[in-house]
């Protein structure tokens, strides 16, 4: 299952927010991502900016089933305006190329 790094930005300003509805997410938006092939999605912050690291079946038919879903709907509502971009749910992405693995480079040997 591939691992998806991504790397997002809040607004000025709304790093406790982010925080306070980060503490537990609502069970219908849970259940619509692991519906869709999410085993695990992990934050973590640094001041503004949030890394994200996403255990995910298939990323971009994710993002795609979830654009329309209802309950991601009412979840971006909540937390897109916390961030300094909008996420358009475009789908086009692949998340932050991984430049290096312990792992893999001590498979090669």
């Amino acid at each position: 299952m591939p691992e998806i790094a991504l790397h997002t930005v809040l607004a000025p300003g709304r790093e406790a927010d982010y925080e306070a509805i980060h503490g537990t997410v609502p069970a219908d938006a849970a259940a619509a991502l692991a519906e869709n092939g999410v085993k695990d999605w992990r934050i973590w912050r640094d001041g503004r900016h949030l890394f994200h690291l996403i255990d995910v079946e298939d990323y971009r038919a994710m993002r795609q089933a979830l654009r329309d879903h209802p309950a991601n709907i009412r979840w971006q509502a909540t937390v897109g305006p916390m961030h300094a971009r909008a996420d358009d749910y475009s789908g086009e992405d692949d998340g932050i190329p991984l430049l290096w693995s312990l792992a893999e480079q001590s498979r090669r040997r």
